[in-house]
């Protein structure tokens, strides 16, 4: 499919000229990305392979691990490239893919979110009836189904992009950044306006009505209910609620920078902010969900001690 314009290439003027400290960048950003690659994927194989996580609720985190490796996968090889060149380009072709690849990447994850708070809901509103009401099967429909509407819903928007004829070609961002792209645009974007003011709705409210609906019911259950079952709320709503609300701070302030006058804001605290919701993300939900759940984090610490390290078991 060829990009309907002379345009070759797009110009990221966010980054600072930070000489020698770049190599410095540069090993901190490799760091990271190499331990959200390992902590991913070593979680992802530990449920995978251990039969007694074959279960809805660890089904819908091995999706959000899935993602968190997509998402990065699509961000840090281009942002080391990034930081180590003088010059700040990415070829149009490859700008439209990695548009393609962070939006499905935030897309996934937030209705990933929201299909485990309905998980979360069944769990703690009928306990009795979880099994019938949340089965293996159903979970792998909910997975399929979120990350195909998300692949669609997104191609739709880059097949409207490369559409486009460009009359500019600099993006003021760390990354390239669907919005900005089509403020770039000298042709009709009435059609790309309208779909991305619906597809924004959707964005939102999908995936907000069932987290809604669904901690509604949960705190009505945990005021009604006992301590044993307001305690198995905290301590299985805790991690979720976490990374929802730090992946909700992260994209709003991604979606007010991009939309609005930030300049009163420190350049260095927006490149910062505007990174937020790619890094944190994918380091933090590994963590979080691993320490907290106690079931994944023993056979975490099973994996690791006797089949990776060989310990010998207490037999005392």
């Amino acid at each position: 499919m060829m990009i309907n314009s002379t345009l070759s290439y797009f110009i990221l003027s966010t980054y600072i000229h930070v000489g020698t400290l770049r190599y410095l960048y540069f090993m901190i950003t490799a760091m990271l990305y190499v331990v959200i690659v390992i902590v991913n994927i070593f979680l992802i194989v530990v449920i995978c392979s251990n039969r007694s996580l074959h279960e809805p609720m660890y089904l819908f985190l091995c999706s959000l691990f899935v993602n968190e490796l997509y998402g990065s996968t699509g961000f840090f090889p281009f942002l080391l490239v990034q930081i180590l060149s003088d010059i700040h380009t990415v070829a149009a072709p490859l700008c439209f893919t990695q548009i393609f690849c962070l939006y499905t990447y935030a897309h996934v994850e937030y209705l990933n979110l929201a299909v485990m708070s309905y998980d979360r809901y069944l769990a703690i509103c009928y306990p009795l009836q979880y099994n019938t009401r949340m089965t293996f099967n159903k979970a792998v429909i909910f997975i399929v189904v979120l990350w195909l509407y998300s692949f669609v819903k997104f191609l739709i928007t880059l097949f409207l992009n490369i559409r486009l004829t460009m009359c500019g070609n600099v993006i003021n961002s760390l990354y390239c950044h669907n919005y900005l792209v089509v403020k770039l645009a000298c042709s009709d974007t009435q059609v790309n306006n309208y779909y991305g003011l619906f597809g924004t709705v959707l964005t939102i409210l999908v995936p907000l009505l069932p987290i809604l609906f669904s901690y509604m019911r949960i705190l009505k259950v945990c005021f009604s209910g006992c301590k044993q079952t307001r305690q198995k709320a905290v301590s299985t709503c805790t991690p979720h609620l976490a990374s929802l609300l730090n992946f909700s701070f992260g994209c709003c302030f991604e979606i007010l920078q991009s939309r609005f006058d930030m300049s009163g804001v420190p350049r260095v605290m927006r490149i910062i902010l505007s990174l937020y919701f790619l890094i944190i993300q994918p380091l933090l939900n590994p963590f979080m969900f691993g320490l907290q759940m106690t079931k994944i984090r023993n056979t975490c610490k099973y994996v690791l001690c006797y089949k990776m390290l060989g310990c010998r078991r207490d037999t005392t």
